[in-house]
């Protein structure tokens, strides 16, 4: 019992004091102003107001913008909200100060939470999402912090209370955040995935070749390369750079199923994630006599592996830091509302998800992508970047897909890694100029 409760303190004390749950939180709310949320730069997300009648309120002066990852506090609390719960609620004013207000019998001021975020990357990643549905993550790479993080649909939380029975009922997931959330096939985002296996398999991965007819017999199925192109002869690179479907297949069809797991297990597949903010687990399920058909799809980004927008971030920070994963964050720093500090996050490693020279080779293929492939849009721009696309089919219609994009910027040294899902975007819509439109407000 006395190890249990040193564990309790040293380990999950905080949890459970943090917990909206807590019925402590509510006595704290009674004699304290709850602080601000803020963006990276000082710019208010989150503030309590008092009406002209007393009563206190939350506003968000961003409304929808970064209704996820900020959260609410109508009907529970969720988000930065829910988690930074404690210190919104703790007041390290200067002792007089407190002494005084107190004598006044008035609240104290709560302290701020800083964020990460920053309101111009979240704006640019909004504006582009549009009306679609999907969701957006932009990572620091080299400290492992969280700049924006978009979800749609969204919602207002400045009227979650008067709107909650249509939230809570809506058909559209309006209330999830599909950033950590959402599940989706990673259609040839994955293809870094396969790439990354095969390069372990083959010590002679560089010189690989493969001619490409457009489609590949798979058991009683035909795969396609995407609109029907023929890519011809091409090498592990081109095959990345084009998406090349049928190379992807083949190179799938050989591959050894349990080191394949292996390996989705070191990138985190069907693994817990850091995160500070509810998630779903990723999963890879190609079982161990799967046949033909079965290896390829998968390895193509298709079959039944699921993942997050927040999770192809995570693996993509971890190939732009030559391997190592910074462990990712939301808050910055927590500070009075004054300005002291009172604690500070840093950054700090969470693990080693690839080697530096694996992480080197897929980078260098992923600048292909954006060269001469099929993210060449990137390839005009002032910096430098690479990536990957993806076209992830949800339906028996093959016309009906998700589009996918996950990339880096100024590729010698990245400053920022961007995930972009959007739903329905059927050959339309396409991921890649939302990334665009993210790395052009960061620079």
């Amino acid at each position: 019992m006395m190890g249990y409760i040193v564990y309790f303190h040293l380990m999950r004390s905080d949890e459970f004091v943090r917990s909206p749950y807590n019925q402590r939180q509510d006595s704290l709310a009674e004699r304290i102003v709850r602080g601000k949320i803020l963006d990276r730069s000082g710019k208010v997300l989150a503030q309590t107001k008092t009406r002209e009648n007393g009563k206190e309120y939350r506003e968000y002066p961003y409304g929808d913008m970064f209704a996820h990852v900020v959260g609410y506090t109508a009907r529970g609390k969720t988000g930065i909200e829910a988690v930074e719960n404690s210190a919104l609620l703790t007041s390290n004013a200067f002792f007089l100060e407190k002494i005084q207000t107190e004598f006044k019998d008035q609240k104290n001021i709560g302290d701020n939470v800083v964020t990460t975020l920053d309101v111009k990357i979240q704006e640019a990643a909004y504006d582009a999402l549009g009306s679609s549905k999907g969701a957006v993550v932009a990572i620091e790479p080299s400290t492992g912090k969280i700049l924006a993080m978009v979800s749609k649909p969204d919602f207002d939380p400045n009227t979650v209370s008067e709107e909650w029975e249509d939230l809570s009922s809506n058909d559209d997931g309006v209330l999830v955040n599909r950033a950590t959330q959402g599940q989706y096939a990673p259609g040839s985002t994955f293809k870094l995935v396969t790439a990354l296996e095969y390069m372990r398999e083959d010590k002679s991965f560089s010189d690989y070749s493969y001619k490409c007819r457009g489609e590949i017999k798979a058991g009683s199925n035909t795969i396609h390369c995407y609109g029907g192109k023929v890519h011809g002869g091409v090498d592990l690179r081109d095959s990345l750079a084009y998406s090349c479907n049928t190379s992807f297949c083949n190179i799938g069809s050989g591959l050894k199923v349990e080191s394949f797991r292996k390996t989705t297990k070191e990138l985190l597949f069907d693994s817990s994630l850091p995160s500070d903010i509810p998630y779903k687990k990723s999963s890879f399920a190609l079982r161990k006599d799967a046949g033909p058909a079965e290896k390829m799809m998968t390895a193509m980004g298709q079959g039944q592996t699921q993942v997050s927008p927040y999770h192809m971030a995570l693996i993509t920070s971890a190939i732009a830091n030559s391997g190592t994963l910074m462990r990712p964050y939301l808050v910055d720093s927590v500070t009075s509302h004054s300005g002291t500090i009172v604690s500070k996050n840093r950054p700090d490693k969470y693990a080693e998800l690839l080697s530096a020279k694996e992480a080197v080779q897929l980078k260098n293929y992923m600048e292909s992508v954006t060269d001469y492939g099929t993210a060449s849009v990137l390839g005009k721009a002032g910096y430098t970047s690479a990536g990957k696309t993806g076209t992830a089919e949800y339906s028996s219609d093959k016309e009906k897909d998700h589009s996918w994009f996950v990339g880096m910027a100024n590729v010698d040294n990245p400053d920022i890694v961007v995930s972009v899902v959007i739903e329905s975007a059927d050959g339309t819509a396409k991921a890649v100029n939302v990334a665009k439109k993210v790395f052009d407000a960061y620079y």
